[in-house]
């Protein structure tokens, strides 16, 4: 079948080649609470372009009965998370039921489509596991978005992976290219390879993006487990092991992707070189290129700003900025109780709460801060938000040490409900996008893309996608890294000097005393980040670098 026979909307020729493209997550609207973070942003708004492009391109993902999780505030306003059922009726029900084996049983699994025209995406396939016919261990499987039991995490990339491709079978679609997005669906290659009978033939039609650096989102399980949970379909593990060259105790998702796959992407030009010094000296894996993530501007720009950055409206710039801040400051009232000013410059650190990140940077010198948010004569009012992983005891513990610590400061607050709304909000309400990871650690990051999209100005590290766009002092500003060789203790506490000396120094006399200039930022921001960082540009290049290479 093709995507016109069953969705109804004929490809654009140019993009005509048939791609399947499987996440784990995917945040398509504030309503679809099936994602986390970066990768579920980064995968709606490359089905939102998809769709946009009219490329022949379908997803692959998973309906999370309890999303990732609700991100709430026990009785001390602290935050704590909360698992609540979900449901959708705007999903449509498309009768089909199949089974995939799991742990050597059969487990029901149902799928549902969100239809293009619901939110003017791809066309998108999500995966149950919750339904009548299986026992309530099974059910269990689609519940959780990163489960954290080890064997229920295996299900759902099994799920995801082997359930996703024989869906495909079943609706009679022969995608050209299987796209992993991240490795969770990597079991999908078990199947192909049972299909197909040799790896040669799984790898010319399999290609692979990679998010991340950090070696604990390189997810890695041993033999037996995987063999046990029927992960490697119909191989025994050691004919898993030998089928791709592998020889640790461990089968690692990414690397196993990487074996698999015609060719892979890290998600900037950083992060490229970075994943080949990875995984570049092992033999049998694919060629490492680079495709940078992007975000979906139609999604994501206020129209009125963008029109008036796009006519040089200095007036309507600034007036509508005031008006976006008013906007996030009366949530900043309802959650917190405290009364923002829109005439005060307003920074915001605000994206998935990982301990690289550094939520608290700026925090370090505690003297310093004082000084800095208590200063009259340049005013500032800070916002933090994000969500730790659910059963992140350390992360959970800092995102509620910043809450304690903001706690005593009317310009400063912490906001619970970190998701696609949240985020919009506070990119439209900011005026200082703030990014200080640790060097390296950041393979992307797109939250500054949509920040520029909106008038707000990045001060970041040079990580990820920056240094691809950033001209210091003309469309951002850059934060100085510290020395490679040095600490990390070392490192938090220079970088750490480098950001306070750029906001005290830089970015808070020219807001208030060269506004001129402030908007010559703004407006150059806006000009730079699309189309190069808006997802068509990204779209198109999966289309030309990666599928039909």
């Amino acid at each position: 079948m093709t995507i016109n026979e069953i969705f109804g909307y004929t490809p654009d020729p140019e993009y005509s080649t048939p791609v399947a493209y499987f996440s784990m997550e995917f945040a398509i609207d504030q309503s679809l609470k099936i994602y986390s973070g970066g990768l579920g942003f980064l995968a709606g708004s490359h089905l939102r372009s998809a769709y946009e492009l009219k490329q022949n391109l379908v997803g692959i993902g998973m309906l999370w009965k309890y999303g990732y999780y609700d991100q709430v505030r026990n009785g001390n306003g602290l935050m704590k998370p909360e698992f609540i059922e979900k449901d959708y009726s705007f999903l449509h029900d498309t009768g089909i039921v199949f089974t995939v084996t799991v742990h050597d049983a059969p487990v029901h699994v149902k799928a549902w489509l969100l239809k293009p025209e619901t939110f003017g995406s791809a066309p998108l396939f999500l995966l149950s596991t919750d339904v009548p016919e299986n026992d309530e261990l099974s059910k269990s499987i689609t519940h959780s978005l990163y489960d954290p039991n080890e064997t229920t995490r295996i299900a759902q990339t099994i799920v995801l992976g082997i359930g996703g491709a024989m869906l495909l079978d079943i609706l009679k679609i022969t995608p050209d290219v299987y796209h992993m997005n991240e490795g969770h669906s990597v079991s999908l290659n078990f199947y192909l390879h049972a299909k197909y009978k040799s790896l040669e033939e799984v790898r010319k039609r399999v290609v692979f993006t990679t998010h991340t650096p950090e070696m604990a989102g390189n997810e890695a399980h041993s033999y037996g487990l995987l063999k046990e949970m029927s992960f490697f379909y119909h191989l025994q593990a050691h004919e898993a092991k030998s089928l791709l060259g592998l020889d640790s105790d461990y089968f690692n998702y990414t690397l196993a992707a990487l074996k698999f796959s015609r060719k892979a992407n890290g998600v900037s030009e950083l992060h490229g070189e970075v994943a080949r010094q990875m995984w570049g000296s092992h033999p049998g894996v694919c060629e490492i290129t680079s495709i940078t993530n992007a975000q979906n501007k139609a999604y994501w720009a206020d129209q009125t700003i963008d029109a008036a950055l796009g006519n040089g409206d200095d007036g309507a710039i600034v007036s509508r900025k005031k008006a976006m801040k008013r906007t996030l400051f009366n949530l900043v009232a309802d959650q917190c109780g405290k009364l923002f000013d829109e005439n005060v410059l307003t920074i915001v650190w605000a994206r998935r709460f990982a301990g690289y990140k550094r939520a608290d940077l700026v925090m370090q010198d505690w003297e310093r801060f004082l000084n800095f948010i208590q200063n009259t004569t340049y005013p500032v009012q800070f916002i933090w938000a994000g969500k730790p992983y659910p059963e992140d005891g350390e992360g959970i513990g800092l995102f509620n040490q910043i809450i304690s610590r903001a706690k005593p400061f009317a310009n400063c607050a912490v906001l619970t409900g970190y998701e696609l709304g949240l985020s919009a909000l506070l990119k439209k309400g900011s005026d200082v996008w703030l990014n200080n990871p640790r060097m390296y650690h950041e393979a992307s990051g797109t939250s500054g893309m949509t920040a520029a999209m909106n008038g707000s100005i990045n001060l970041s590290l040079p990580d990820g996608w920056v240094p691809e766009f950033a001209r210091d002092k003309e469309n951002c500003f850059l934060i100085a890294k510290a020395p490679d060789e040095l600490s990390v203790i070392e490192k938090d506490r220079l970088e750490n000097g480098s950001l306070m000396e750029s906001l005290e120094n830089l970015v808070l006399p020219m807001y208030y005393n060269h506004p001129n200039e402030w908007l010559s930022i703004v407006k150059r921001a806006a000009t730079d980040v699309v189309p190069a960082f808006e997802s068509g540009r990204m779209a198109r290049e999966y289309q030309e670098n990666l599928y039909r290479s």
